[in-house]
């Protein structure tokens, strides 16, 4: 009993010097615990439960940013100054009790190292420019007092080796050390890192003082996601979250290099609603369009990748519109396959809900706009999960991806057009494009793959008629590649008259009057390839659009890429005396001239059939 009357007075003398620690005992979670082992003393008992009520409630309330009455909500109490005085006073008692503790030894003396650390921290902070206009700092000094008077309890009761309770000694001094290991990065980071200086701004004018007060909520809130526990840094991305949504200019124009890297840190916390939010400012930054580079440099992918592996649901929505985002960029694109990321996306297209899948569809598609990694997705299975996004996607916008992808994937090799075959992509492209409003990239794919295909399986499919619906009913680009893809599959003189029997050539014809050159040109060649085939050539002849469509396409100018194929076109015509003289009538003959001048092949042929046709006009008019 002796023995425990002198830690009890020991502990009385600490406490009186550390007057500023009775505010901060409270009610903790296991302050009405007993003390463990049913053989210890009455004494003993009585002792556990007096470094319960003192010392474990705070340990229990963590007192650190997120959990000091500042970081509540409530203001700590005095200046900065009086606060650095408080936690400098307590630094002795708290060191002369961890290097006397007597249990213990190691992790005593990894502690009294720790304290050590502590002097030079507070001078550091202390001489900084912002240190006493900030309440970062008062709420760091309240916390670092706080770990420092709760050292000096421990200490004082592990002057003898406990004969209870041996465990809970152990797991606190570890949370002490947690602590002194918090409190010195975060004096650090306040220090060297600018977080200070990026919270505090000067006081604005009158006039700009909502703005600045706002901008100053904002550098705030960005300043306390690096600092603190996890539920302080939850409160900040929470707040961050808000003012996104509120002011989005305001945050980006705040935002730097560490905040981003302290969310990225967000994304593996232990709590999934902390993962999901973070996830979720990551993906207002990244779809802001001016982050990108910055989230790939602090290490955003990788725990990306993980929560779109193994997220929550919200968790995964974020992350894979986030990676579909950042996929744009070819260099990130690059990045993520090398981070094992398409397998996730694979997956989550074939379970993923519709916002999920078509996010992930769309990062593929982006994947596969990057010829080097094309080989890759191959592999993975990418192919057949397009294919089946194209049969049963959720909503049209993974069908549209999926479209894209196969276009994207079958544009240049050899060997991945015949792979798309044979994995039965065609029926799947056709069964697309028979809706209403034909997609651009289903046609570009089948434009890729025809080639591919041998001309009587492309019959049978069935690709004829839907090239002509096309055609018929498709944006200028969807037209042009079905031109294009009719020009790839026009080899033999059955096809040509196949393609006519469809009724393609007045629908080439219309298409000569676009207004974008490359569809002009497609359509131009299209038709001159076509009209090798006498019913086709007298179908072009018929139409009343065609000549004059034609001669326009004589333009000399170097924009238009038309004009050779429309020579060939107007030659094919220029036996119809008729034709002629339209020709004649639009101009053509002006065209030619220069045509002729510039050695385009043809020109001068057709230069010299308009000319005897306009003499022998002239001599019949006499």
């Amino acid at each position: 009993m002796i023995g425990i009357s002198i830690v009890a007075a020991a502990a009385a003398a600490v406490l009186a010097l550390v007057g500023f620690f009775s505010l901060a005992v409270g009610a903790g979670r296991r302050a009405g615990a007993g003390a463990s082992g049913g053989a210890s003393s009455g004494g003993e008992r009585i002792a556990g439960r007096d470094h319960k009520a003192r010392c474990c409630n705070w340990c229990d309330q963590e007192m650190s940013l997120h959990s000091c009455p500042a970081a509540a909500g409530d203001a700590p109490t005095g200046t900065a100054e009086d606060l650095l005085e408080r936690a400098r006073g307590l630094v002795p008692a708290a060191l002369d009790a961890a290097r006397a503790a007597t249990g213990f030894g190691a992790r005593w003396k990894a502690i009294a190292a720790r304290l050590e650390r502590v002097p030079p921290c507070l001078s550091d902070l202390s001489s900084h420019p912002c240190f006493s206009k900030n309440a970062l700092c008062r709420e760091l000094l309240q916390s670092v007092a706080a770990t420092l008077a709760e050292a000096a309890e421990l200490g004082v009761l592990c002057r003898e080796p406990p004969k209870a309770g041996k465990l809970q000694m152990q797991s606190d001094l570890d949370a002490l050390a947690g602590k002194l290991d918090l409190n010195l990065r975060d004096c650090e980071l306040l220090v060297k890192t600018g977080v200070l200086s990026d919270a505090t701004v000067p006081s604005p004018p009158a006039e700009a003082a909502a703005a600045a007060a706002s901008q100053t909520d904002v550098r705030e809130l960005l300043a306390r996601l690096q600092i603190g526990h996890a539920e302080a840094k939850h409160r900040a991305v929470e707040g961050l979250l808000d003012a996104l949504r509120e002011d989005e200019k305001s945050v980006l124009s705040a935002l730097g290099r560490g905040n981003v890297a302290a969310l990225v840190q967000l994304l593996t916390a232990t709590a999934p609603k902390i993962r999901e939010k973070a996830a979720t400012v990551l993906c207002l930054l990244a779809e802001s369009g001016s982050c990108e580079g910055l989230l790939v440099s602090e290490g955003a992918l990788p725990p990306l990748i993980r929560l779109a592996e193994s997220g929550s649901l919200v968790g995964r929505e974020k992350a894979v519109i986030t990676l579909q985002r950042l996929s744009m960029s070819p260099e990130i694109a690059r990045a993520i396959v090398g981070h094992s990321g398409v397998r996730p996306l694979i997956e989550i297209c074939q379970t993923g809900d519709s916002i999920s899948q078509s996010a992930a569809a769309g990062a593929l598609k982006n994947l596969s706009a990057v010829p080097e990694v094309r080989q890759a997705l191959a592999e993975e299975g990418i192919v057949r999960v397009m294919i089946s996004l194209l049969d049963r996607g959720v909503v049209l916008g993974s069908k549209e991806y999926a479209a894209e992808c196969l276009q994207n994937f079958t544009s240049s090799n050899d060997n991945l057009r015949r792979a798309v075959v044979s994995e039965g992509a065609l029926p799947s492209l056709l069964a697309y494009l028979d809706g209403p409003l034909p997609q651009e990239s289903a046609v570009g794919a089948l434009r890729n793959l025809v080639s591919a295909v041998s001309p009587d399986n492309l019959v049978s499919l069935g690709v004829l008629p839907r090239l002509a619906h096309v055609l018929r009913d498709g944006s200028v680009g969807a037209q042009q590649a079905a031109a294009a893809a009719i020009c790839r599959i026009s080899s033999s003189p059955e096809m040509k008259r196949l393609v006519g029997d469809h009724g393609c050539m007045p629908l080439l014809v219309r298409l000569l009057e676009a207004k974008s050159s490359g569809a002009r040109e497609v359509a131009a060649q299209a038709t001159a390839t076509l009209m090798s085939c006498p019913a086709n050539a007298r179908d072009v002849k018929k139409d009343e659009k065609s000549v004059p469509n034609l001669v326009q396409l004589l333009d000399p100018s170097p924009g238009n890429t038309a004009k050779k194929y429309a020579i060939s076109c107007l030659l094919a015509l220029s036996a119809s005396k008729r034709c002629k003289k339209l020709m004649i009538a639009q101009g053509a003959i002006g065209y030619l001239k220069k045509l002729s001048e510039m050695d385009v092949a043809g020109a001068k042929k057709l230069l010299e059939k308009l000319e005897r046709g306009k003499l022998r006009t002239l001599f019949t008019r006499k």
